[in-house]
């Protein structure tokens, strides 16, 4: 399903957006709104269909000072938990 070489993107009519009223982040789908955690939001931004997984890692690894394989395993599970949801492509 997805690995280190993935390149996730959002999902066609999926969009990543602040709600209005609470300020926080959101997945705006045809079907409904998904509230985000800000470590959730910070790694949907970088799910542009370009940047791999393991780009998108190491991008929040060098940002938060945090080591790789630390990261690794709640990116994935976040990238996976999306991609059930059909709103990340791979």
């Amino acid at each position: 399903m997805v690995d280190e070489q993935s390149r996730p993107a959002l999902a066609r009519g999926v969009r990543l957006q602040t709600d209005a009223k609470s300020g926080e982040p959101v997945l705006l789908f045809p079907e409904g709104i998904l509230y985000l955690s800000e470590t959730a939001q910070q790694i949907v931004a970088r799910c542009d269909g370009r940047s791999t997984a393991e780009a998108i890692i190491a991008s929040l690894a060098v940002e938060y000072e945090v080591d790789r394989a630390t990261l690794r395993e709640d990116v994935f599970e976040c990238l996976v938990d999306l991609y059930e949801r059909k709103l990340l492509v791979f």
